[in-house]
């Protein structure tokens, strides 16, 4: 590899982490403005001031004033899909949803629902949030279908994959309802990883009948 080729890697990797660096910070101060004084009071401006950047500059990072506050949603959307695209050899589209939900309950992550009662709660006080995560869970839903027709080869005409991803999207949205409901009733993390490790159970096992066979991946 030639040195001019190093530097222009080199300059490429500086600036993505700049770039990411400045997202990382609009999207804390805006979170801190809208857990001091809620979601649907808070201005861009004001989050522009805070973050000491142009308000082109937040709208171009977040085009959608919710999503400063649920900085999530693209790994949100992608992740049932992804998942189904990176399962082992062998394991069927509910077993590696299953595993890997099992595993973000335990690890408490955000990404299905472990947010804190103070941004629970920001969430469920304003409309615009709460209608932005109906379209997220959504989208999952969507993302996930494309996946489970990319992944078993179906013809556009065979609605499979989208009965498929309707009812394992379902699931999820269920388990990530609890979890908010939840923890807006003041429940630890803890304790609500624990309950929704006998959940998870509960709501694949019920899929089990139909889908356990589908989307295998070859060994």
């Amino acid at each position: 590899m030639n040195s001019d080729r190093l530097l222009d890697m080199t300059e490429q990797g500086l600036r993505a982490r700049k770039k990411q660096q400045t997202r990382d910070k609009i999207s804390h101060q805006a979170t801190l403005l809208f857990l001091e004084r809620g979601f649907d009071k808070v201005t861009i401006a004001e989050v522009a001031t805070a973050a000491d950047v142009a308000k082109m500059t937040v709208t171009n990072y977040f085009p959608r004033k919710e999503d400063l506050a649920l900085d999530l949603g693209e790994v949100f959307v992608e992740q049932l899909a992804q998942t189904v695209r990176e399962r082992e050899p062998g394991e069927a589209a509910l077993d590696a949803l299953r595993r890997v939900y099992l595993a973000a309950a335990a690890e408490q992550s955000p990404v299905v629902g472990f947010s804190g009662l103070e941004f629970a709660k920001m969430i469920a006080d304003s409309p615009a949030l709460v209608a932005r995560l109906r379209e997220f869970h959504e989208e999952r839903e969507a993302a996930l279908a494309r996946a489970l027709a990319a992944e078993t080869g179906a013809e556009s005409a065979d609605i499979t994959p989208r009965v498929a991803a309707a009812q394992l999207g379902g699931v999820h949205r269920v388990l990530f309802d609890e979890t908010m409901r939840r923890t807006l009733a003041g429940e630890s993390n803890d304790e609500i990883a624990t309950a929704l490790t006998g959940y998870i159970a509960v709501a694949f096992d019920a899929l089990a009948p139909a889908l356990a066979g589908y989307a295998v991946r070859p060994g």
